[in-house]
């Protein structure tokens, strides 16, 4: 009811959030009728806000008063922020529509909406002009260049730009020795330019996919313009524009209705609602998403027909608003990209620091003495030691394995539309999901019919009671034909089987009319059969649809067939049809339909009932003309025939999935804009809910809610209305539940949602297809869109789309991204190893003036070379056990003590400054967060955290740098300096002591004699094979993470030998390929025999490796999720038609 102007202040301050559901006011046709002695609230310009000081003129006195200012109720510049964050900015709906056609200039007849005038095409131009197109502003679009520049300046590709670069100082420093750098430092940018080229290609190629798939707004709809119907383009609407919309059509716009005919509109797109929504002049509400004289751009028209003004247009409807919102968000740095980016700091560091000591301790030990040559020495050896440190292969390790699991799951119909992404959906630990659409078909299905006095279930499934589905049972062949002949629904087109057929119109009728046409042979002709000559649409007064077809029976010509309410059905029945025959109607009978209809009810369904009454010829003679006015029709004495129930079911798969979500450890909740008897009901199918609510421990124990403690039960559901009012402790109170249910949100407490649950340290993955849903899936960790039925909007907003809309495609996409993190780190792991056999030699050139075992060009060799070709075959690794993967919990998972040191770091991080006037945060600088986090270095309590144990796994850790850098790492340099001080003994005689004093002697350099430049060649070949050949064992080695290092598995991946073999070929090439050494600095003469020492090292490799991984079993033993008791894995759902042999029976 519009109010006064201090009551409708109340409202203003009073209202939920933007886009929420608020109680009905009493009105009637398309105006609130105001108190006595009340004013009703004033509109306002089509594009300003509630709060906008503009005065409405119209005829109407009583909408003469504008609104107050809430500025003038004292309220703060941050509390009037916030509160205009919360309005929708319609109120036309609280208007008598003459006065809203008034003010947009245009002339309606509600009388007759087709005489309507409409606007004039100059009026119309004009204000096309002012306003722009009816188009949704498309997001921003980056520039290609800057997007190739995003990739190039990744920290990895800045390590390896920054290697390149030292390569060219050395060169300064010292042309004549340094000439190879000439080659080397072009070689590293270039690799870091063509790994951000694999990466800026796969965004490209991704995003052009999405693009075939977007189409924003309807191409054309019907508007009457110069007084006559003309059919124009949807973007050129305008403000005030008379547009007529029928069953199958998209809502151009934001319009306000003035006459319609039997209209339902579909708003689960915008509010998650899978009931279509009656739409009539008349309104009765205040809010706007409840309001039935407005139809919102986007949603679609599922039965009837209207006229409306169009009230907004294009970035102003609620489908821009929402939109708008989702522009406003950002998702951050993937998990994935932050732990390269940590793993990138940690060597960057290890390089420098190695380089500044070694710088150091080479001058002062070596070089001092050769005063300024001696500082360019130095200079020359700790570049070369950072540069050592750089594993230049590994970029673009990364970037293939990502890239090729990317393909592998689009070859499973999932569009991934960041690289990163693909390991993201394998870390999440809480995935939200919409309900309708997403975990349902939003299509709804017959599920059970009850005709005379037996249950009969439409599906196979262990979860539908009932006798089995037969088409000729007794009451069958009555149900089957009520549900094609009442009925509005019809198919789009006839020419193609049924299977692949469209149905428009009303959701419930578009379910009978699948049942129907599933089971009667000759259903395209019934129509044709049995003309229908009269009918009574459904409406909520009578809550029944009726309709009377010519259809001859033993006495008569005509056919009563009506379904509605299962309650008013039943009042209006003398008889029940039992076994073919028309019985009177017994208590007995009203018992068994009261126990079949609450069966039905319990699970959820919507539930119709049936009816029928053959019309005697004598009272209906043939030629007869019913009439509504008149009422020459029936409506009691009728045959009850059955109940029939209907439900919008899961998706097939989709139980299985979240069954298997669950035992990996991931936290599934359902975030809709249904009710949440309904949210419930589907949940407790699909198990995401199997535990008892806390009202239902209350109700089993007969006492009050109150006394349920918050132990006592694992499942919630959370009423939209409740979301405004939690406090921290009650988010923590909700996300500590196992089973969580959020019903009725709108779009911004779907966002609520997701920042708090990112707040407690969650990984948050969003499913969804709505537009409802995209402001939430841009600011997931991943969003994930369904493509069939999703939102323009929302694949925009997600980072991953499923093509085949099918839920169960997302558990797939879980176990790859676990897998491809666990094979990329054995990758990462196989990589650095070798860069202890690379720096180490370095490092001793200098200190202990051994020659040198391995020149600059060799390590690009091995970085870019077999261990490039050797690192890719992991991304072919197979799971170590078929559901290992699946049984491990998340790598990062959220526990108590994880929020709790969450929160701890928190308080020591830097805050952000809170502006003023605006009110909004800015964030600390870059200068100012370094030296916060400079500052913290020295403190004890840094180092205690960052030492401090927890149950993270990280792409980089301790185990892994230890393994590459103080284990495996040193045993292969001690390999290599092995085989490299043989060679020297074995083929010059050269002691370690003698090979030493030749070095500082400068016996091994270019002006050196040919045998002994020719025994360092033959001594480094055999150390760059040395290191090759252990690498080989370490590719096995690293492998066994839950296994040792033997058996069946290191076979599964045939790409690992073809690798190694191309790999090895490679490496041998380099050596013994004529004309070659001269290149690389090795030589043919390379005798096979000591490469025996490698092969020792190696399979000494395997046997350390074996007892390590029995050390760590003892120590810390694999952690698998404990199983949970009540999932149910067994199918879905199967429908009848699909699953069994339909009897196709001929109606006559």
């Amino acid at each position: 009811m519009a109010s006064s102007s201090s009551n409708q202040s109340e409202i203003q301050q009073n209202e939920p959030e933007k886009l929420e559901y608020l109680e009905p006011v009493e009105a009637t046709r398309t105006k609130t009728i105001p108190s006595e002695g009340s004013t009703s609230a004033a509109p306002v310009e089509a594009h300003d806000r509630i709060t906008s000081e503009k005065e409405f003129t119209s005829t109407s006195a009583a909408t003469a008063e504008q609104i107050p200012d809430e500025k003038e109720n004292g309220a703060s510049k941050d509390k009037e922020k916030k509160a205009k964050e919360k309005q929708l900015d319609i109120t036309e709906h609280l208007f008598p529509v003459e006065d809203i056609a008034a003010r947009h200039g245009v002339s309606i007849d509600t009388a007759k909406a087709s005489n309507s005038k409409g606007l004039d095409s100059s009026v119309a131009s004009q204000r096309l002009a002012e306003n722009g197109p009816n188009i949704l502003s498309p997001p921003k679009q980056i520039h290609p260049f800057m997007k190739f520049i995003h990739c190039l300046t990744s920290l990895f590709n800045l390590l390896l730009i920054l290697a390149g670069i030292l390569n060219y100082i050395l060169l300064a420093v010292d042309p004549k020795n340094n000439k190879v750098n000439t080659y080397l430092g072009a070689i590293l940018i270039i690799v870091a330019f063509l790994n951000a080229a694999i990466e800026f290609y796969q965004a490209q190629k991704s995003a052009a996919v999405l693009q075939s798939f977007l189409d924003l707004m309807p191409q054309k709809c019907f508007a009457i313009r110069d007084q006559k119907v003309a059919q124009i383009p949807a973007s050129e609407l305008v403000l005030g524009d008379v547009v007529f919309v029928r069953m199958g059509d998209k809502i151009p716009a934001d319009i306000m209705l003035f006459a319609c005919t039997d209209m339902k509109v579909d708003n689960s797109s915008l509010t998650g609602e899978s009931d279509p929504q009656d739409r009539s002049p008349v309104n009765d509400q205040k809010n706007p998403f409840e309001a039935r004289n407005l139809a919102f751009n986007g949603s679609l028209v599922v039965n009837g027909e209207g006229y409306g003004i169009v009230i907004r247009t294009g970035d102003h409807t609620v489908l821009g608003q929402i939109a708008g919102l989702t522009a406003n968000e950002s998702s951050g740095k993937s998990p994935l990209s932050r732990e390269i980016d940590d793993f990138v700091k940690i060597i960057a560091s290890i390089a420098i620091m190695t380089a500044i000591v070694f710088f150091l301790i080479g001058y002062f030990a070596v070089y001092k003495s050769q005063g300024s040559s001696g500082i360019a020495n130095t200079l020359n050896f700790a570049i070369g030691v950072f540069v050592a440190w750089v594993p230049e292969g590994l970029p673009a390790t990364v970037t293939m394995l990502l890239t090729i699991a990317a393909k592998r799951m689009a070859s499973q119909n999932v569009l991934v539309k960041d690289l990163t992404g693909v390991e993201t959906l394998g870390a999440i630990t809480l995935l939200a999901t919409d309900k309708t659409g997403t975990l349902t078909r939003n299509q709804m299905t017959v599920t059970n019919i009850w005709s005379s006095n037996t249950m009969y279930s439409a599906f196979r499934s262990a979860a539908n009671a009932g006798d089995p589905f037969d088409a000729s049972s007794p009451g069958i062949p009555e149900v089957l034909s009520i549900s094609a002949l009442c009925n509005r629904a019809k198919f789009d087109r006839t020419d193609v089987p049924i299977s692949e057929r469209q149905v428009l119109g009303d959701a419930t009728e578009s379910g009978l009319t699948r049942f129907a046409s599933s089971n009667i042979a000759n259903f395209d002709d019934l129509n044709d059969l049995y003309p229908k000559v009269f009918e009574v649409p459904f409406n909520s007064e009578n809550k029944w649809a009726m309709t009377i077809h010519r259809r001859d029976h033993g006495n008569g010509v005509y056919t009563l067939y009506m379904k509605g309410a299962p309650e008013r059905i039943l009042r209006l029945c003398s008889t029940i049809l039992i076994n073919n025959v028309a019985i009177p109607l017994t208590e007995e009978h009203s018992k068994a339909y009261n126990e079949m209809y609450a069966l039905m009810a319990s699970k959820g369904h919507r539930v119709l009932a049936f009816a029928q009454l053959l019309l005697s010829g004598d009272q209906y003679p043939d030629g007869m003309v019913f009439d509504k006015e008149k009422k020459n029709y029936p409506t009691s004495n009728l045959c009850f025939v059955g109940l029939i129930s209907l439900e919008d079911p899961p998706k097939h798969g989709v139980r299985e999935a979240i069954g298997r979500c669950r035992s990996a450890g991931i936290r599934v909740m359902m975030v809709t804009g249904d009710h949440p008897l309904t949210a419930e009901a589907i949940g407790r199918k699909i198990n995401l809910m199997i535990s008892d609510t806390k009202e239902m421990v209350a109700k089993e124990r007969g006492c009050s809610i109150d006394e349920v403690g918050d132990d006592e039960y694992n499942a919630i559901v959370i009423h939209g209305e409740q979301i405004d009012s939690m406090t921290e402790e009650d988010w923590d109170l909700t996300f500590s539940k196992p089973e969580i249910i959020f019903a009725r949100t709108s779009p911004k407490h779907k966002l609520d949602i997701v920042k708090h649950a990112q707040a407690l340290g969650h990984i948050v993955g969003v499913t969804g297809d709505g537009v409802n849903d995209s402001p939430a899936l841009k600011k997931a960790d991943l969003g994930i869109a369904m493509n069939l039925s999703g939102s323009d909007v929302s694949k925009e907003a997600a980072a991953m789309i499923l093509l085949d809309d099918n839920f169960a495609s997302t558990v797939r996409g879980i176990e790859e991204g676990r897998l491809i993190f666990t094979n990329l780190k054995k990758s990462i792991q196989y990589t650095i190893t070798h860069s202890m056999p690379e720096v180490i030699p370095n490092l001793l050139y200098v200190i202990a003036s051994i020659p040198l075992p391995i020149s600059a060009m060799l390590i690009l060799v091995i970085d870019l070379g077999f261990e490039l070709i050797i690192s890719l075959t992991f991304a072919w690794d197979k799971p170590e056990t078929k559901t290992g993967l699946m049984k491990l919990p998340p790598r990062k998972p959220v526990t108590p003590a994880s929020v709790e040191r969450r929160r701890r770091l928190a308080t020591r991080a830097l805050p952000a400054k809170i502006d003023a006037e605006s009110g909004k945060e800015i964030p600390p600088t870059f200068a100012a967060r370094l030296h916060h986090d400079f500052k913290s270095m020295f403190t004890g309590v840094y180092w205690r955290e960052k030492f401090e144990h927890t149950e993270e796994e990280v792409l980089v850790d301790a185990g892994l740098l230890s393994w590459a850098y103080l284990e495996i790492g040193i045993i292969e340099a001690i390999g290599a300096l092995v085989t490299f001080f043989v060679v020297l003994y074995k083929e010059g005689g050269l002691t370690p002591a003698k090979a030493v004093r030749m070095q500082k002697n400068n016996e091994f350099s270019s002006l050196s004699p040919e045998a002994n430049r020719e025994l360092l060649a033959k001594a480094q070949s055999c150390f760059y094979l040395a290191i090759m050949i252990m690498q080989l064992f370490n590719l096995f080695a690293c492998k066994a993470r839950l296994r040792l290092p033997f058996g069946a598995y290191m076979f599964s991946n045939p790409r690992s030998f073809v690798g190694a073999l191309f790999g090895c070929a490679l490496g041998f090439l380099i050596v013994y390929c004529p004309g070659l050494p001269v290149v690389f600095g090795t030589s043919n003469n390379t005798p096979f025999v000591y490469l025996l020492i490698p092969l020792a090292f190696g399979v000494f490799i395997l046997f350390y490796v074996t007892v390590r991984q029995l050390v760590l079993r003892k120590l810390r033993p694999t952690i698998f999720n404990e199983e949970i008791v009540g999932l149910n894995m067994f199918p879905t759902i199967k429908t009848i038609f699909s699953r069994t042999k339909s009897i196709q029976r001929t109606t006559t």
